[in-house]
């Protein structure tokens, strides 16, 4: 039998590491033809705004200007930008270009031309008359307000998710298990409180860039920086008011994402002048632009209330969602279920519980989809509310964590009323304590020169892939020389996936890690898979290489059986040979594949779709340890230490990797990021220097365990870790902050300003 060494739970390097540590051109800049026309969209400086009228008289003139597009010469169908499986939960809000303008920074015109002079110097030239509206702004008035953001007739929203655009409602959920009122009443403390998390934006290293050509054929072919291959093409094709098979769209290597990329920002925008031009064309999005006209994550407003026994065992959680979707409802439906979902489903069972949501529109940059997903906002507010919990009870919050964390086959009414097979929370909980020294550093030691230090943690859970729903398909052939070709419909957007899938088809065919081509996306080629987004690709495309794997072995073994004139039961392979195990026969896998071409009816590749009918959730205890200046409030991280759940890891090191970079962006979110409006609805933070995140400097120490579990859905026993691992800063920093100086923040970022000013309202 073969000697080969196992590729699952190993630290291997990404296929790809070497080529981009060299640089090589491989993004979809990079790729772009060298003929392509320049296009910018002009942008609205009204948050509201009805355009009047739109001269580009002037414009058309200057030299190198190729088209110019308006509300006027594009289709009049409405569609939305959001990835995500058909029929989508998001509402069609939105044409290509639209005589309405929702916030600043919405596009307002197209303009083409064949150098970036030329295109700068026509938009300046296009004179437009706007009828200024007053906007909505306040997300906590959108409700019911006066003044509605969709009034359109023909709004239409495909899934019933209690969408009322006469109501700038988006969107409601909620459900409700037992008598939360009643339960509430008779518990012997309970706290409640609202939390308030703003906009993020996903500050990936690539902007958006997307080029579009047409091919020999008149087909629209798209080469996109996107995390959505598939729903990318249904987006084109739908806005263009064309068919489907016009469109190809083809996924280059990806700069990083973070959920930016599963929203169709930018791709309808080139694919129109390249369909009505019949010329190549390319749009690519400055940092500005990226900060003030893509998504950003939801800003939301989260009211806990939470229950429990003198004893500290909790009796109910009542958690309400205020979810601000802005200008359009890209993701609006989904994001706040996760809010609570995924926040009270960490506990339990419960007495009691319930969960209630509602995502409003407002004329601010409309929000999409950002690792976490809404659990990061509700995790936020209810990990806050356990250590106010633990405060009234006087009890240590990691031991009432300890007692009340959700075990192994309890039925959770909170999340769809799934069953977890495996659960290594608590297990997180011990080593993440473990790690940090919680015994001995809770809550705080004063360090004598006007600073203390302070620990403060948070658990959280998450999701692997969308339930019932969404799925993915893997190709594999063999070659005649014995590689093996993979074709995934998955995108690796820095996450290694390609590397991963890969670690689990040579485990399944015994063969070494280097036989295994992988192939990126391309619509035309690629088996179908919804994308990377819902931490789905290890789990549900992981769950496709198996299926895969299986069906292409038995076909293999059926062909040897056939050359060896033996029965297929008496076929063994060890990724090498063949064997009968009647006689001496053997033929080799290069060989075989050789034979798999001549006089065959059948070819030597399988292909297989997986959806799973669960979603078992990875679990993570992160804890901190903080410094803090009683004078200024400032706050320096000294050690961040995590422990993940994340069932079986298939990749060691890029596990660790997503944790750590998971765990700075939550600090970024917790400490320093910060969008804010203007009066007049304009972004004030439209760059790096107003926009914070975190450099190196900022983090501190981090050190990550994987407690690993087995999930027996999973492949190899493998769950997400992908979103997980940003959710326990925010809560982790907020309890540590209280624990250092007693000030309970309940909204991020979480600054300086905000720790003294809370300090000195206590004092007086």
């Amino acid at each position: 039998m073969s000697d080969k060494k196992s590729y699952i739970n190993q630290r291997v390097v990404k296929k790809d590491a070497m080529i981009l540590m060299a640089g090589k051109p491989l993004y979809t800049q990079d790729l772009a033809s060298k003929e392509h026309l320049i296009v910018k969209a002009l942008r609205s400086p009204h948050a509201f705004a009805r355009i009047i009228s739109i001269d580009t008289s002037k414009a058309e003139l200057v030299p190198g200007i190729e088209c110019i597009l308006t509300y006027k010469d594009v289709p009049k169908i409405r569609f939305t930008e959001a990835g995500q499986s058909y029929p989508e939960a998001s509402p069609y809000d939105r044409y290509i270009l639209e005589d309405v303008v929702r916030y600043v920074g919405d596009e307002v015109a197209l303009v083409a031309g064949t150098t970036e002079k030329a295109v700068d110097k026509a938009m300046r030239l296009i004179k437009v008359a706007y009828e200024v509206m007053e906007p909505v702004l306040d997300f906590r008035t959108a409700k019911d307000a006066p003044i509605l953001v969709h009034p359109e007739e023909d709004w239409e929203s495909m899934v019933p998710v209690g969408a009322d655009n006469k109501r700038n409602l988006c969107a409601t959920d909620g459900y409700e298990s037992g008598d939360v009122d009643k339960v509430l009443e008779n518990c012997d403390y309970v706290v409640e409180g609202t939390w308030h998390t703003l906009a993020n934006n996903q500050a990936m290293m690539e902007p958006f860039v997307t080029s579009t050509a047409l091919d020999a054929y008149g087909r629209l072919v798209v080469t996109s920086s996107t995390q959505i291959p598939f729903h990318v093409r249904r987006i084109v094709a739908r806005a263009l008011g064309i068919s489907k098979s016009k469109v190809r769209v083809i996924k280059p290597r990806i700069g990083g994402g973070f959920g930016a990329k599963q929203t169709a920002v930018s791709e309808v925008y080139p694919a129109i002048i390249t369909w009505l031009t019949g010329k190549p064309a390319i749009m690519t999005f400055s940092r500005q632009e990226v900060m003030i006209a893509s998504t950003s994550r939801h800003e939301m407003e989260v009211s806990v209330r939470l229950g429990s026994d003198k004893e500290g065992n909790i009796q109910a959680i009542d958690l309400y969602t205020l979810s601000n979707t802005g200008a359009y409802g890209e993701h609006g439906p989904t994001t706040v279920g996760l809010s609570g979902h995924k926040s009270i489903s960490m506990y339990g069972p419960l007495q009691a519980s319930r969960f209630k949501a509602e995502v409003v529109y407002t004329n601010t940059m409309s929000a999409g989809a950002y690792r976490g997903y809404g659990a990061t906002q509700g995790i936020f507010a209810l990990e806050s509310a356990m250590d106010e919990l633990a405060a009234k009870l006087g009890m240590d919050p990691m031991k009432l964590r300890e007692k009340n964390i959700i075990k192994e086959g309890v039925p959770v009414d909170s999340y769809y009323g799934e069953t977890f097979n495996s659960v290594g929370l608590g297990r997180c909980l011990a080593k993440a304590k473990e790690m940090i020294g919680w015994d001995e550093k809770f809550p705080v030691k004063d360090m004598g020169n006007g600073k203390v230090r302070a620990v403060g943690g948070a658990l959280a859970m998450q999701g692997s892939g969308i339930s019932g729903l969404d799925q993915a398909a893997v190709e594999i052939r063999l070659g005649d020389d014995g590689i093996y070709n993979m074709l995934i419909g998955a995108t690796d957007m820095g996450t290694g996936c390609d590397t991963i899938l890969a670690q689990m088809a040579a485990e399944c065919l015994d063969c070494d890690l280097e036989q295994i081509a992988v192939h990126g996306v391309d619509t035309d080629v690629s088996p179908y898979d919804t994308g990377s987004y819902a931490s789905s690709t290890t789990y549900v495309t992981g769950g496709a290489v198996i299926k895969t794997c299986e069906t292409l072995k038995k076909k293999m073994i059926s062909l040897a059986a056939e050359k060896m004139e033996c029965s297929e039961e008496n076929v063994e392979f060890d990724g090498k040979l063949f064997f009968s195990m009647e006689d001496e026969k053997k033929i080799t896998l290069e060989e075989l594949a050789s034979q798999s071409h001549l006089a065959r009816n059948d070819v030597m590749s399988a292909s297989e779709s997986f959806c799973s009918p669960v979603s078992p959730p990875p679990f993570m205890a992160g804890i901190v340890e903080i410094e803090l200046d009683k004078e200024t409030g400032q706050v320096e991280i000294i050690e961040y230490d995590a422990a993940v759940d994340c069932g079986t890891p298939i990749n060691r090191n890029l596990a660790v990797v997503q944790t750590e970079g998971g765990i700075v962006q939550g600090i970024g979110m917790a400490l320093y990021e910060n969008i804010q409006y203007r009066d007049d609805g304009a972004m004030m933070n439209n760059s790096f220097m107003q926009y914070k995140i975190p450099t190196r400097m900022d983090m501190g120490r981090l050190k990550v365990e994987l407690e690993g579990t087995y999930e027996p859905t999973g492949p190899f026993g493998a769950k997400s870790i992908g979103e997980i691992v940003i959710n326990t800063p925010s809560p982790a920093l907020a309890n540590a902050i209280y624990n250092a100086c007693g000030v309970r923040l309940y909204e991020l970022p979480m600054t300086p300003e905000r720790i003294k000013m809370g300090m000195l309202a206590l004092e007086k």
